[in-house]
Parts: structure tokens; C-alpha cells; sequence
């Protein structure tokens, strides 16, 4: 249930991180949108350091459940299944693309799409979930397109650069994803 595939619908693949991940995620740095995107404070973003950089690459190739995002051979983010619990076949979704070049041209989507792909058809998950702050427009728009459904609000649990923001809660369940997922992969 825990392996690490290499998953790939061009032009995004989701496989282990490696070594030189760790100078793709030092060259992109700390975005402050990104920042702010991840519940942070946009004015407090402190650079990346190589130290920095080698300790995400570290992390995430040690996670069974987490994947660099790779477009061109080159790792621009990653997506990660996280608070599994097997017996009630679910699991929290998350995804950051830290290469602001990347933003908005849909390889979180592909990404995402990817993800479930595995949750449902490998894992044999029932359910998928997620928390985004409630001003991530481009995320929230993301998952939607994904299937997730919004199914509630948990009001003002963030507390971002001094003001309150409420985290969206969203999830896709196993019967969803099925009655969508041949359309994506019919699509290309």
C-alpha cells in the first residue's frame, strides 16, 4: 500500500525525489506567494538555503506517500498522500509547486489527477481529503476541477501575517473519482 511508483501523464511525472531535486528547489528559493499560499508570512519569508533545500529532497524521498512533481526533468514540487488511515481507507491530500514559473499552466492538476489515481486504483482508498486556506482562489479552482466537493469551513484556524483566514475542507470519495476519471485520461 506504501510503494512509490513512478506515475506519469505528460507532461508531468510524479516519481522519487533524488539528489539533484535538491538544486531544483534551491534555485526556485522562498516565493513570498507561495509563502502566504502554505499559511505563512509573506514579509517574513526567509531565503532557502542549500541546508534547506537538502533537507526537503531528504524528507520527501523518505515519505512512501510523497512525490516530486517533474515536468522536463526537472522538479518544480510535490504532492503527497498524508494521514493515512487504512482502516478507514482515507488519506489527506497536499501539493505545492515551488517554481513560480510553473503556476498556473495545470500541472497541479495532472499532478493531483495523478495522486488520486493512485489512491483509488493502487491504495484502493475510499477518500481523499484536503485544508486549503480560504484565499487560495488557484488551489481551491484546482481541486474542484479534480472532483473534490467542498464540504465545510473551519473558521478562522489560521492565523496568517496578523488576521484571521478559515481553512476550506474538500474531499473526493472513491465513486467520484470513477464516474471522472475516464474523461481525464481520454482527454489527451
Amino acid at each position: 500500500m506504501c510503494s512509490k511508483p513512478i506515475l506519469a501523464w505528460p507532461p508531468v511525472t510524479l516519481r522519487q525525489a533524488r539528489p539533484a531535486d535538491a538544486n531544483d528547489r534551491l534555485r526556485c528559493g522562498r516565493h513570498p506567494e507561495a509563502t502566504r499560499m502554505y499559511g505563512g508570512d509573506p514579509a517574513n519569508t526567509a531565503p532557502l538555503t542549500a541546508q534547506d533545500a537538502e533537507e526537503w529532497r531528504r524528507q520527501t524521498a523518505a515519505d512512501p506517500l510523497a512525490w516530486v512533481i517533474d515536468v522536463a526533468d526537472r522538479a518544480i514540487g510535490t504532492v503527497r498522500l498524508h494521514a493515512l488511515r487504512p482502516a478507514d481507507r482515507c488519506a489527506r491530500l497536499a501539493i505545492g509547486i515551488f517554481d513560480a514559473d510553473c503556476w498556473g499552466r495545470g500541472y497541479g492538476t495532472w499532478a493531483i489527477r495523478l495522486a488520486l489515481r493512485h489512491a483509488f486504483e493502487t491504495m484502493g482508498l475510499h477518500r481523499v481529503d484536503l485544508r486549503v486556506l480560504e484565499y487560495n482562489e488557484r488551489g481551491i479552482a484546482a481541486y474542484a476541477k479534480c472532483g473534490f466537493r467542498r464540504e465545510g469551513l473551519e473558521r478562522e484556524s489560521a492565523l496568517v501575517a496578523g488576521r484571521w483566514y478559515s481553512d476550506v475542507i474538500m474531499g473526493i470519495l472513491e465513486h467520484e473519482y470513477r464516474d471522472l476519471a475516464p474523461a481525464w485520461w481520454a482527454d489527451r
